[in-house]
């Protein structure tokens, strides 16, 4: 039998999707045997900043890559959104899974014996007027512009920690809400904390947001992998990556992309930030399915020769 060891981080959330990426590997092939190592990040442990005055790329991956060029494991398993858009050579993405919920969810503090939200799937529990005037907590400059340009009144604040560490400081009463990624949300079994999802077309989600990557040394056999990867998600990752490495984003940048991928075209959505300035601007293009990576590319062309 063919023993894999497969790389996460260690947080509760990370082991949630490596697992269920890990039984749809093996749901594709009972005859391997699969062992979970996980590993604290950088990202993981620099807690008191928001992760825009971090700086770098790769917080959340570093570690895991590391692992893997010494052969410690086969493959890492990552929420595709804290993947840089330049990934080494020798550690390709090998496999996109079916993507989750790409949208932002808003979260309100859990009342003693209260269940909140509608199973994830909430979309006007809560109103614009509702929440103008809270204090929200968020660690992504992207949802803050966003969220902030649709609601003026509101007041922004960072963050982190991981996703019950964020949920207990909204309970304790940090915030009067807080913005996560509906997938995670659900994925860790808390899709009753959703009390609104933000349609993509009020808050462009990240380049990858939903989608669980796999990532191995370029010369590991991965022919396993080919029953577990969704064409339709591939086609949106190579979209909405290509679009945010044109315009030298990377999983802290504002830029943001979605792309929504039919049986002929792809429809690919994004945000282009002005830093000088601080405003952003969003449109949308379509193109052919078969060339979603270089629709990403010539649309951010496009947005930055009008916009810059």
């Amino acid at each position: 039998m063919r023993k894999i060891v497969v790389g996460s981080r260690e947080s509760t959330l990370a082991v949630m999707q490596t697992e269920l990426v890990m039984d749809e590997i093996r749901r594709c092939n009972p005859g391997i045997e699969l062992e979970l190592k996980t590993y604290k990040t950088t990202g993981d442990k620099i807690l008191d900043k928001p992760l825009y005055q971090v700086g770098g790329k790769g917080l959340f991956v570093k570690e895991l890559d590391q692992a893997l060029l010494r052969g410690e494991i086969d493959l890492a398993v990552h929420s595709l959104k804290d993947v840089p858009m330049e990934v080494p050579k020798e550690l390709p993405i090998v496999a996109f899974l079916k993507r989750g919920d790409a949208r932002d969810a808003f979260v309100l503090p859990k009342k003693d014996g209260e269940r909140t939200g509608a199973e994830g799937d909430a979309d006007t529990t809560v109103t614009a007027d509702d929440l103008n005037g809270m204090l929200i907590g968020s660690s992504s400059l992207r949802r803050r512009l966003q969220i902030k340009a649709l609601y003026p009144d509101v007041t922004m604040e960072s963050v982190r920690g991981n996703i019950q560490t964020r949920l207990r400081k909204l309970d304790e009463g940090e915030f009067d809400g807080i913005v996560l990624a509906a997938a995670g949300l659900k994925r860790a079994n808390l899709g009753e904390r959703i009390s609104r999802v933000f349609s993509t077309e009020e808050v462009l989600p990240a380049a990858g947001q939903g989608i669980l990557a796999i990532q191995a040394r370029k010369d590991f056999d991965i022919s396993f992998l080919e029953a577990v990867c969704d064409e339709d998600t591939k086609l949106a990752a190579l979209a909405e990556r290509a679009f945010v490495r044109s315009l030298n984003g990377g999983c802290t940048s504002p830029v943001a992309a979605y792309a929504k991928v039919g049986e002929k075209e792809i429809i690919l959505s994004g945000l282009y930030y002005r830093e000088e300035t601080g405003e952003f601007f969003k449109e949308s293009t379509t193109g052919n399915r078969e060339h979603a990576e270089q629709l990403g590319y010539e649309f951010a062309k496009y947005m930055k020769d009008k916009y810059q």
